[in-house]
């Protein structure tokens, strides 16, 4: 098990408190995000992982800027952009044509050739008609 010091980390970051946010912020990302360790792991805690990284420089202060993602939709979301291969095409037609069969069917508008069944033979014993406590 490596020791790390504040001393070490703080080469390497400006003071003790972007220390704990770097720190804090890598953690997260080893543990919950499933990032993947700049060195060996060694079976330490992702706090301990994370230190280590700071100290051995592999990691700064630039994973606490925000990362910009363009999310922004450019028109309608059901609308098929042309960017769009034809497997997505194609799988979308497969999901719409889905869809609308699942509808027709709730709507009674079977397009099964199923025929309903209308008498159904029980055997009494194993299914009595009535409630009766068992004799147990």
């Amino acid at each position: 098990m490596a020791r790390i010091t504040v001393e070490d980390c703080l080469e390497n970051v400006d003071n003790r408190f972007e220390l704990v946010m770097i720190g804090s912020k890598r953690a997260r990302q080893l543990a919950v995000e499933g990032r993947v360790a700049l060195v060996p792991e060694e079976n330490d805690k992702p706090t301990v992982v994370a230190l280590r990284e700071i100290a051995g420089g592999h990691v700064n202060a630039s994973i606490l800027s925000p990362v910009k993602q363009n999310f922004a939709l450019d028109g309608d979301v059901g609308e098929i952009s042309e960017e769009s291969t034809g497997a997505e095409i194609d799988l979308e037609a497969e999901a719409d044509a889905a869809i609308a069969a699942a509808l027709e069917a709730l709507a009674g508008n079977d397009l099964l050739d199923v025929p309903p069944v209308e008498n159904i033979s029980v055997n009494e014993e194993e299914f009595p008609r009535s409630y009766e406590p068992s004799p147990d």
